[in-house]
């Protein structure tokens, strides 16, 4: 298997008669008792996997081409070639191919498939006729030579007998001597019909008449009879072009004659393909197969020949990162790189990972830095396509450097930022540019294609790296985004300066680029959304950046407002509920409402979009965003009824609260009383016994009773001090309790305390506090509506005050807070 002349590469010919590399393996011709015939095996020599197994037909035709091709068709239209490393390997193979048909090796092709009406045609015809017998090239055959050449198209067999025999006979030679004539002589008639010859000549799609066709010798005048195409008034100017106008280039002189002669070959080729020759019709498609394959693999050999000459390409790198360099030598620089790129998409697999892997080692990223920032547009453009062939390659190679870079340079410099910044200073009017990068950036920060090893998880090094060091640097460069990115409490609330900053922003957004450009940054975030839960949400309510983007709902811009609101979308789409509380805590559902209720009556995208947003919310049940819109917004909406969906979460918000109440009516009718009470002496009573009853049924105590020791008035007098403390705050929180405004409603004020702008749950509950003696003394009891931390800091006082004084009493302490907190938590 180490045998390097069997080595090959496998393709196939796909829809778009390009070829697509199918691996790299060793080929070998054996018996395969499954096929019952002698076939042709490929086994990968990666894995030793089999690549392609094909039986020799008797009746399919093969043909070796270049010496080191073999290509033949398994179905109508399933192509495949076999690419050998060396020409022995290929001769060997085409041994054993012929042996199976019985054909002569020394042939270029072993027969031709045809259909039954086509053998029935040539039966008549002499057994002896082997080749068809061609015209003498004289001026005065041109038109039955072309006759000729037309006439066979039709017949693959015809086809291969006239390729033979222009081929034995050094014909094309000839004809192209003619051509000279005929143009010296300015014979039109003569001219006219040497393009139908060389144009029929062509589509016999031989490559053995390529290399004759396309050698430096004969190529330009095959140009030039391809330019008196009768159906053109004036013949046209190709030879001029590619002679005078197209101008090869040598950004680094390049000493190897074959390669600078496979360049010249292939640029004339692709343009014969690409402009000269007509766009192929149904019926002659597959007339210029062998063309497509011939400029592919060139390219193949070209990129190869590249690759392997180091010396070439370092003093290419050199050059580019110099800062000597002048900006014409550097643009006609990164433009070779991008060629060369290009080129290499045609390389199978390993050969393409070796090739960017020479590049990486080379230094591209670094010398792409530079050529990015640089003023000159084609230079950018050119910079940014090579980027994109390396991330499309591989994301991790372009992460590890950005990162390792990260621990060198400042921010502002590192690569990733200054694709950031070439994203959102794009001067395109239409933002192709930006729209490219922005692509490049999400396939960066996609989790999809990070790796995850024993050692090290690629997904969390990179994202924290990304929020610690990119995302921000976004708002340094538009107005626009840093009001959306920088946070400032004046944009939090409603007041004078937020809403100057907000008409500041709309203003300047009225601007469509600018608006096309903070869509694009909207989808970018809205991906961090759906992909990066963890990172992004820091981000989100660190910045509370969600309020700022809302800010764009009163965009005029319709497509920015709806980027905006899919961002809100996404996040709700989540069901997270620490994104549900930061959105009802900043009261965020009021710039969307605000958008549908100035929409009107016009059945619109943005309509559809925020009916869809509260119908997600009604259909999953969110509970807390939907009593958050039926308490806060549902008189703005009750009048919207050509859809349910805002009725349908009124039901939701009401049997919620019925749910409530009959949990609420089924805790046992002690709990019950003692919960909501507000007879103070009543309620004194009640603990009193429930303390006494733990004490007198023995057997039945949580934990086992024990004698009093002490009497009541040896209980501290700092209790005393503790509960004036506490009256004192039990006070201050009724005023902070709901206030009835109207019948069956209430309106609620949000505190911005400490515990509100952390983000912690200050819902008021009423809970009651456990007594303070259990030897039947009237002590004062009062409701406590505070906040859930501020029942366990209570907890904690009492507990200390009364542990302390009265350690005979602990465990029944034990018993009292479980109910207290059940209480707290119940609610």
């Amino acid at each position: 298997m180490s045998d390097t002349r069997r080595r090959v590469k496998v393709y196939t010919l796909n829809e778009d008669r390009q070829w697509d590399d199918r691996g790299t393996g060793h080929v070998s011709s054996t018996y395969v008792e499954e096929l019952k015939g002698m076939s042709l095996l490929v086994r990968a020599e990666s894995d030793g996997s089999l690549l392609l197994e094909s039986k020799i037909n008797p009746n399919t035709a093969y043909q070796k081409q270049q010496d080191t091709l073999i290509v033949w068709s398994e179905a109508e239209n399933y192509d495949l070639a076999l690419s050998f490393q060396e020409k022995a390997g290929c001769d060997e193979i085409w041994e054993k191919i012929c042996q199976v048909q019985g054909k002569d090796p020394s042939v270029e092709v072993t027969q031709d498939l045809i259909d039954e009406s086509e053998e029935e045609r040539f039966e008549e015809m002499p057994e002896t006729s082997h080749l068809i017998d061609l015209p003498t090239c004289e001026l005065n055959k041109l038109e039955e030579i072309a006759d000729l050449v037309t006439s066979v198209l039709s017949s693959p067999i015809r086809r291969e007998k006239l390729a033979l025999a222009l081929e034995n006979e050094g014909y094309i030679k000839k004809l192209l001597q003619l051509f000279q004539a005929c143009e010296n002589l300015e014979n039109t008639e003569g001219l006219h019909h040497l393009y139908e010859i060389i144009r029929g000549i062509l589509f016999l799609n031989k490559a053995t008449l390529f290399e004759v066709m396309f050698s430096d010798e004969c190529i330009m005048d095959v140009v030039g009879c391809l330019e008196y195409d009768p159906a053109l008034a004036q013949p046209k100017r190709h030879r001029e072009f590619l002679t005078k106008t197209a101008k090869f280039k040598e950004v680094i002189p390049i000493t190897d004659s074959e390669l600078r002669q496979k360049i010249h070959q292939t640029y004339r080729v692709q343009y014969i393909q690409d402009i000269i020759l007509p766009t192929p019709s149904v019926f002659e498609e597959n007339f210029l197969s062998t063309l497509t394959s011939f400029i592919f693999f060139n390219k193949v050999e070209i990129v190869s020949m590249l690759q392997e000459d180091e010396k070439f390409l370092s003093e290419v790198f050199a050059q580019l990162t110099d800062e000597a360099t002048d900006d014409d030598k550097r643009r006609e620089l990164v433009n070779f790189f991008k060629e060369f790129c290009a080129f290499s998409q045609t390389l199978q697999p390993q050969n393409r990972d070796a090739f960017f892997k020479t590049l990486a080692k080379l230094g591209i990223l670094p010398a792409l830095e530079i050529v990015m920032g640089m003023d000159d547009l084609q230079v950018r453009s050119a910079a940014t396509d090579i980027f994109s062939y390396l991330v499309e390659f591989s994301p991790s190679m372009v992460r590890e450097f950005v990162m390792q870079e990260a621990q060198q340079s400042d921010d502002d410099i590192l690569l990733i930022n200054v694709v950031i910044e070439q994203m959102i200073c794009d001067t395109d009017p239409e933002l192709g540019g930006a729209v490219q990068l922005m692509g490049l950036l999400r396939t960066l920060i996609d989790p999809e294609n990070m790796l995850a090893t024993t050692n090290k998880t690629e997904k969390s090094e990179f994202l924290n790296f990304f929020y610690n060091h990119c995302i921000f640097f976004l708002k340094h460069y538009r107005y626009s985004w840093s009001f959306i990115c920088t946070p400032s409490h004046s944009h939090s609330h409603s007041t004078p300066s937020s809403s100057i900053s907000q008409g500041i922003l709309l203003s300047f957004v009225d601007n469509y680029q600018t608006a096309q450009l903070l869509a694009l940054i909207l989808e970018l975030l809205t991906f961090c959304v759906e992909h990066h839960t963890y990172h992004i949400k820091n981000y989100i309510m660190n910045k509370d950046l969600l309020r700022r983007v809302l800010v764009l709902m009163n965009s005029k811009h319709t497509f920015l407002a709806l980027c905006a609101l899919r961002f809100m979308r996404r996040i709700i789409g989540l069901k997270d509920e620490f994104y549900n509380r930061y959105i009802t805590k900043g009261n965020l559902f009021e710039p969307v409402i605000n958008a549908l209720l100035d929409n009107g009556t016009r059945y619109n995208l943005l309509n559809s979009a925020v009916i869809e947003l509260f119908e997600f919310i009604r259909v999953e049940d969110i509970k807390s965003l939907t009593a958050h819109i039926v308490e806060n917004f549902y008189k703005a909406l009750e009048s919207i009824e050509y859809v349910q969906t805002f009725k349908g979460l009124k039901t939701k918000y009401e049997q919620e609260k019925d749910r409530q109440n009959q949990k609420l009516n089924s805790v046992p009718s002690i709990l019950r009383s003692n919960r909501f009470r507000r007879d103070a002496k009543a309620l004194e009573e009640d603990e009193e016994m429930w303390f006494n009853e733990d004490e007198e049924e023995e057997g039945k105590a949580v934990v086992a009773p024990v004698e009093k020791s002490k009497p009541e008035d040896d209980f501290p007098d700092n209790y005393e001090k503790f509960m004036e403390t506490k009256k004192a705050k039990e006070s201050e929180d009724k005023e902070n309790l709901p206030k009835r405004t109207s019948p069956g409603g209430f309106k609620f004020t949000f505190s911005h305390s400490a515990s509100a702008a952390n983000g912690t749950n200050s819902k008021s509950v009423v809970a009651q506090t456990p007594p303070a003696t259990s030897n039947g003394s009237s002590s004062k009891t009062t409701n406590l509506p505070t906040s859930v931390t501020a029942t366990k800091v209570d907890h904690i006082l009492y507990d200390s005050i009364y542990m302390n004084s009265n350690p005979q009493k602990q465990s029944r302490l034990v018993v009292a807070k479980s109910w207290v907190v059940w209480g707290v938590v119940g609610e």
